[in-house]
C-alpha cells in the first residue's frame, strides 16, 4: 500500500493548533474593504476556527503527520 500524501493546497491554507483545532485565514477580507464597517474588518483579521466535523475531513488531507 503506498504512503498518503498530503494534500499541498490545504497545507498552505490552513494550519493546526497544539490542542488539534483547525485555524485558517478568512473569507473577504482581501479588498473592498471601504463598504465593510470597521467592526467587520478588525473581526476579519483574526484566524478563524474550524468547527470539528469539517476540520477531522481536513485532517485527515493533510496526512498522518498533521502537517
Amino acid at each position: 500500500m503506498p504512503k498518503m500524501k498530503t494534500h499541498k493546497g490545504t497545507k498552505k491554507r490552513v494550519r493546526i493548533t497544539a490542542k488539534g483545532k483547525v485555524r485558517h485565514k478568512r473569507a473577504n477580507a482581501g479588498h473592498l474593504m471601504s463598504g465593510k464597517s470597521g467592526n467587520r474588518c478588525r473581526n476579519l483579521r483574526r484566524p478563524g476556527v474550524l468547527k470539528t466535523s469539517f476540520g477531522r475531513r481536513l485532517k485527515i488531507a493533510l496526512g498522518p503527520d498533521g502537517a
